[in-house]
């Protein structure tokens, strides 16, 4: 299974970028993106790479999930 998650851009450069994952923040490429990024953009993260970009209302929704998922994950567990 594969996993992509949201980000919103706080560093950009030519071919890579810095993303916040909901506090962490990491260097993605940006090579993948049909148009330049630009700071607070919101994109989607897989495997190191913005492959495309998404709205704010959908990039915090699909968080909101995430978030949920792993409260109730923590909850199973042992």
């Amino acid at each position: 299974m594969c996993l992509a998650i949201p980000g919103r851009l706080v560093e950009v450069g030519e071919r890579e970028a810095v993303v916040d994952l909901d506090g962490v923040r990491r260097s993605i490429s940006t090579i993948l993106l049909e148009e330049p990024p630009e700071v607070g953009d919101w994109v989607v993260i897989h495997v190191g790479f913005a492959i495309t970009r998404l709205d704010v209302t959908e990039a915090e929704t699909t968080l909101a999930l995430l978030r949920e998922a792993l409260r109730e994950n923590d909850t199973r567990s042992p």
